[in-house]
């Protein structure tokens, strides 16, 4: 009883590895052991690493107690500690029930993509074992898991074949679109959810602010705001950075700036998402000038504040901030850049003339480049169009053709280049190598929303309902624009 009483009042990791010690010398383990695990667990900072030794000490230890151990697990910086457990629980004998997967499967969804088997095989288990239909959010963290793992139509699947749906099961199919870049499929899903008599809240309205933004649908992300403020939900920090992300996506930044500015609190994801934002809509400056405020406000940056940065230094041809930049990211905020950061390194130089720093700091990248950012060196080359970079071309080029031999939009790009500086030989080389691969160029695309509906036109198609009138009114357009003469390149006037 006084030790109980001990256990109950352990307030430290110190206090429980004295007992700990304690229970072992006495050999008080076995009976005592399942009493001091779960005080351990309660501690406001467990020492996992002891829980689990802990527990794999006892002589056959109880379902209960891996369902104690498995959520602290899975949520922690190493998940793969929870699969582990749970291969220990399968071999030990014992079967899973409906606590036990939906912790194991967020466990599996931190290790993704390459985790994706496990989840099929544990998927198959909770069939087998009768626990997919037993309670709702098994089937949620499946889901979850799928799209982790970037399997949307898994995710897709199991949310068809749910007999009982919450708002929490359509909020994470709603996530599972947006995050595998399935945008469209947000939307229709959406309305699936409204017409099946379910209240959308604020999660809800995240994921629809997110496809809005990744697909430039203004009006949709005007009317899902509109919602939130009609049905009187609580603008959440998470929320209200959407929101801010969506105006800034979608052209809007002074939307977004004023909704901003209303927050009354910002997170790394806020400041970020508006520095972003005025630097996709060319306002440098203030991108910079807001990264001050935010350093200002003791806010530590993250990996997308400084994309916004480097893309507002892009932009603005700030060759000298944006080495400073990068620099900052590395060894003073010890973040380590990602293919994306280097990527748009590479633009901040080749698009403003630094084509063979560009190349130089390409080829000494601690890791190998990916074909994106030879991509953005060969766009930079095009862009400044001179002899002077014809051997950087090559260069890339063949880089290119190693990397993807049957991208036909690489050999258009090359094609395009030569032409630009008069190499025809060259350009028509490229084009030769690109039919004799029996690649084809890809028909060029236009797509204009009227009404809150998206009308595509490809070039060389005519079946479009709508060409003959568009093209009609493009073709007046031309005449009436032959009419005028450009003033200093600013101002027309009609010279009839």
């Amino acid at each position: 009883m006084a030790l109980a009483t001990l256990i109950a009042g352990a307030a430290t990791v110190h206090h429980i590895r004295q007992l700990h010690a304690h229970v072992i010398t006495s050999g008080r383990l076995p009976t005592v052991g399942p009493i001091l695990l779960p005080r351990l667990i309660s501690l406001p900072s467990p020492d996992l690493q002891l829980a689990q030794r802990l527990l794999l000490s006892l002589p056959s230890p109880p379902l209960a107690l891996y369902n104690l151990l498995l959520p602290p697990l899975a949520s922690s910086l190493e998940p793969s500690a929870a699969a582990r457990l749970f291969l220990h629980l399968r071999r030990s004998g014992l079967f899973p029930d409906a606590h036990t997967l939906p912790h194991v499967l967020k466990a599996l969804a931190g290790l993704a993509p390459g985790s994706l088997p496990l989840v099929a095989s544990t998927h198959a288990e909770a069939i087998k074992d009768g626990l997919e239909c037993a309670v709702v959010y098994v089937r949620n963290a499946l889901m979850a898991a799928y799209s982790s793992c970037g399997h949307l139509a898994g995710a897709i699947q199991v949310f068809d074949e749910m007999p009982r749906r919450t708002v929490v099961s359509w909020n994470t199919a709603l996530t599972a679109c947006v995050d595998n870049d399935y945008h469209s499929g947000c939307v229709g899903l959406f309305s699936a959810m409204v017409e099946a008599g379910f209240h959308p809240d604020q999660t809800t309205f995240v994921c629809m602010m997110s496809a809005a933004a990744e697909l430039g649908n203004l009006p949709l992300g005007k009317w899902a705001h509109g919602q939130v403020v009609a049905r009187r939900l609580d603008m959440t920090l998470q929320l209200g950075t959407a929101t801010v992300n969506m105006y800034a996506k979608c052209g809007m930044v002074s939307y977004a700036r004023r909704l901003f500015e209303r927050m009354p609190a910002w997170n790394v994801w806020t400041w970020s998402a508006m520095i972003m934002g005025f630097a996709q809509n060319g306002l440098a400056w203030e991108a910079l000038k807001l990264f001050e405020r935010m350093k200002g406000a003791s806010i530590a940056p993250n990996y997308v504040t400084f994309l916004g940065l480097l893309c507002a230094c892009s932009h603005a041809g700030l060759v000298d901030e944006g080495r400073q930049f990068f620099r900052e990211m590395r060894h003073v905020y010890r973040i380590e850049p990602m293919m994306r950061h280097y990527s748009a390194m590479v633009d901040v130089l080749g698009r403003n003339g630094r084509l063979q720093e560009a190349y130089d700091f390409v080829m000494d990248m601690p890791v190998e480049a990916d074909p994106v950012v030879w991509r953005t060196l060969l766009g930079a080359c095009q862009l400044q169009s001179s002899k002077d970079c014809i051997d950087i071309v090559s260069k890339v080029q063949k880089r290119l053709l190693e990397l993807e031999p049957r991208r036909s939009g690489n050999y258009v790009m090359v094609a395009n280049i030569y032409s630009d500086i008069g190499s025809w030989d060259e350009a028509a080389k490229a084009r030769r190598l690109m039919r004799e691969g029996g690649m084809k160029k890809m028909a060029g695309e236009s797509c204009v929303e009227v009404g809150g509906q998206v009308h595509c036109f490809i070039s060389g198609d005519d079946s479009c309902p709508e060409y003959h009138g568009a093209f009609s009114i493009v073709h007046e357009l031309d005449l009436n624009m032959r009419k005028c003469e450009p003033i200093d390149g600013v101002s027309l006037i009609d010279v009839h």
